[in-house]
């Protein structure tokens, strides 16, 4: 069972996952770019019941989702760190700059890919997807 530990930079938020990630991906929606301050979001995306906050709250801002309904985004209140997004109670993707070891992040896809700026460098290697994946 794989260990995924991390938080924000200032210190007021950690949290644990103690399974492995349902997916890894890069997401390049325009969204993701604001939030990011760059070309897209690396995302882990848990099971809800194996993430945990171990230390502090979030504070949340959504977004209309794509997908329909909104997009909640969690982050530090104190910081600004951002720490994760698509929350529900299914699940909740991790940006992978908020592990403690961000090595442990390898996407398997690109999504979103239809909004990516032309100066984000591809992997070709990588699927690609300009919206969602099929599911």
């Amino acid at each position: 069972m794989g260990m995924y530990s991390g938080g924000c930079v200032c210190g007021a938020i950690r949290y644990e996952c103690r399974a492995e990630p349902r997916m890894m991906f890069k997401c390049h929606c325009r969204d993701c770019q604001h939030v990011t301050g760059g070309p897209y979001s690396p995302v882990l995306y848990f099971a809800r019941k194996d993430f945990r906050l171990t230390k502090g709250r979030l504070t949340h801002y959504s977004t209309p989702s794509l997908a329909g309904g909104d997009h909640k985004r969690g982050f530090c209140g104190n910081c600004g760190s951002r720490i994760s997004g698509g929350e529900s109670d299914r699940g909740i993707g991790v940006v992978a700059g908020s592990l403690d070891d961000p090595a442990q992040f390898h996407p398997a896809m690109d999504m979103h890919v239809a909004d990516a700026a032309p100066w984000d460098l591809l992997d070709p290697e990588m699927p690609k997807f300009d919206g969602y994946p099929p599911m």
